[in-house]
């Protein structure tokens, strides 16, 4: 327990001296190894882990649903998406912040990167929101709010490294997040209203269009549409695994942007480029995540966080709440990928052993992955660090960081109610997964 607790610190005192934090956990974790068993074992560790890390066959579906994205983000999808949006929501109150949020949502659905949905729509929304006089924290609030969908409306990569590490199924980890996506998008909306309801400055309203352009909007989204529903309906029927389907959709997109003769040479290089580097990045970090995971078993810090709550004799709902604001707290000094690589190994093994209402007990760990999720993505927006401000902030230098925060307010508290949701009535995660072929 001591040792863990030290390696701990040292991984937090490494990340604030600002070591890669994929080297950050792969260190103190190689160290650890050394220290509780030998060097030779721990050498061995890194050759092994990095090794079965490559060759992976279900780790295969992150590469390929990261080009898929970057296929369809080519392709020029979150215009289409955007403009689509708008026909049907741009004449209400704040209706082009509400329609960021449902392009968010849409884009969400075949990028799987909060951080890259964040960047991409606040090109394509903000010029439209400045020029209407939209007010700047709106603005900058409704995207910063709407990327954070990027991990939880599948396909999602956060959820398919959760999956491996967890040993769950990643097809029933991908439905169990249709459900809160939708609800998340809503209550989105939601603080749209509200914000334009308290300042109706803040978002005035714009052009009805008729509905000959509507439809006219929509003929721009209809393959994405139906790339998305031929690889989640594939899943949800039985049909083929999420592997088979991150292939199937990254052909799909390939097929999809070629058809709209987006693809030259040059782009299809700079795409398979840009997968490598983030493909890369990812798995880094999580090699450095499975070095630093064997050191925390084998100093056997789950065993002894669940005696202790054992023992404790605490509610589940109350061991939930410890691990929540836990994941709130390092949110404020890790980024999504890092903090659920670093702390699922530590509380899974915990959680697995409780029972909680309204939970079938094979569920209890996609539900509380959807948890953590949701969770995760309350940190992308809150205060000090909200990474994705932080994007925004890059993309749009003329906007502070005090207003994006400002404008954000609404929408971490619409999280909020989402969490208390979701841990009320489980049946959000839940219902898919169990109705699955």
């Amino acid at each position: 327990m001591l040792e863990s607790l030290v390696g701990f610190a040292a991984l937090l005192a490494l990340i604030l001296l600002r070591v890669p934090i994929a080297f950050a956990m792969g260190l103190v974790g190689t160290v650890g190894f050394a220290y509780m068993v030998n060097w030779h074992a721990a050498l061995a560790m890194i050759g092994t882990v990095t090794y079965e890390t490559g060759l992976a066959y279900t780790l295969s579906v992150v590469p390929l649903f990261i080009l898929m994205g970057n296929f369809v983000t080519r392709a020029g999808l979150s215009q289409e998406l955007y403009d689509a949006a708008n026909a049907f929501l741009g004449h209400r109150k704040g209706g082009l912040a509400m329609a960021t949020v449902v392009a968010c949502g849409g884009f969400s659905a075949v990028c799987g990167s909060s951080l890259a949905t964040a960047a991409t729509m606040a090109r394509v929304s903000m010029p439209s929101m400045k020029r209407f006089g939209y007010s700047d924290s709106l603005a900058a609030g409704s995207v910063a709010a709407g990327g954070t969908l990027g991990i939880l409306i599948p396909p999602s990569v956060i959820l398919v490294l959760y999956g491996i590490m967890t040993e769950q199924n990643i097809g029933q980890l991908f439905m169990a997040g249709v459900l809160p996506g939708l609800l998340g998008i809503l209550l989105y909306l939601g603080a749209v209203r509200a914000t334009t309801w308290l300042n109706p400055k803040a978002g005035p309203p714009g052009d009805r269009m008729p509905w000959s352009e509507r439809l006219r909007a929509l003929r721009g989204v209809w393959g994405v549409i139906v790339l998305f529903l031929l690889v989640m309906g594939g899943i949800y029927g039985g049909i083929f695994t999420p592997t088979e389907a991150a292939g199937i959709g990254a052909g799909g997109a390939f097929l999809f942007t070629l058809a709209r003769r987006k693809l030259t040479w040059a782009s299809l290089s700079e795409i398979l480029v840009q997968s490598v580097r983030t493909t890369a990045m990812i798995f880094s970090v999580l090699i450095g995540a499975l070095m630093f995971s064997n050191f925390i078993n084998i100093a056997d810090l789950p065993t002894v966080l669940t005696n202790w709550v054992q023992s404790m004799d605490l509610s589940p709902l109350m061991v939930l709440m410890f691990v929540i604001a836990v994941y709130l707290v390092l949110g404020c000094i890790l980024e999504s990928l890092s903090m659920i690589l670093l702390t699922v190994p530590v509380f899974y093994p915990m959680i697995a052993e409780l029972v909680f209402p309204g939970v079938p007990p094979e569920m209890v760990l996609i539900w509380f992955g959807i948890v953590v999720v949701v969770v995760t993505e309350i940190s992308l927006i809150t205060p000090p660090v909200g990474l994705n401000v932080f994007v925004l902030r890059g993309v749009m230098p003329e906007v502070s960081t005090g207003t994006i925060f400002k404008g954000v307010t609404p929408f971490w508290i619409a999280d909020i109610i989402r969490l208390g949701l979701l841990i009320a009535f489980p049946a959000f995660a839940t219902l898919l997964p169990t109705l699955m072929g």
